[in-house]
């Protein structure tokens, strides 16, 4: 199998989304699922929150994010370091600095207990092998009261539906708050107890 052919299967097939393709993934079509200033309503953010993006990619969400918090600070993590330098690279065009990025080994997230106001991954969730242990990872850095954000699209090979994406949270800990959106493709919202 050529290189190519692995890649391709990875865009259509389930796992991580190859790094080679990450310029699809900032496409202004992706408005017509979810716009930044949408997600950004949903998770009802203040200024001064502190935000993680798990599985930022190449930073589609996250200057709009950042902005969005001025006096806060966001943190972007991913799993594949070519995602991350895009999404630095993209940040630094922008002229945006309350951002950090940090490598995640997919096991574990290297942050303090009870750091962060939210947390929210697009259309990442399924992507996740340890998907317990992320779960308790993200539990354990979130504060009380925090939400927790997930974005699922309808067509993504790796998306989930709405009750598997309850089955993973209720258990851990988490309260659903709220839906947003439709059957398959939809924004939910947990709260950290």
């Amino acid at each position: 199998m050529s290189n190519n052919s692995g890649i391709f299967n990875r865009f259509s097939g389930k796992g991580v989304y190859p790094h080679q393709l990450a310029w699809i993934l900032l496409l202004p079509f992706r408005n017509f699922y979810l716009s930044p200033r949408k997600l950004i309503k949903r998770m009802n953010l203040r200024q001064d929150c502190v935000v993680l993006e798990l599985g930022c990619g190449p930073g589609y969400f996250s200057p709009f994010v950042a902005q969005a918090i001025p006096d806060g600070k966001l943190f972007l993590t991913d799993i594949q370091p070519e995602m991350l330098a895009k999404a630095e690279m993209r940040l630094k065009k922008k002229n945006i600095s309350n951002v950090e990025l940090i490598f995640c080994d997919g096991q574990s997230l290297p942050f303090e207990d009870n750091f962060f106001n939210c947390i929210y991954l697009v259309t990442v969730l399924g992507e996740i092998v340890e998907k317990e242990t992320y779960t308790k990872e993200m539990y354990r850095i979130l504060k009380p009261g925090g939400v927790l954000s997930i974005s699922e699209q309808g067509g993504d090979p790796d998306s989930l539906q709405l009750d598997v994406v309850k089955d993973i949270f209720l258990p851990a800990g988490f309260v659903f708050d709220r839906v947003f959106g439709k059957s398959k493709t939809f924004t939910a919202n947990f709260i950290r107890p």
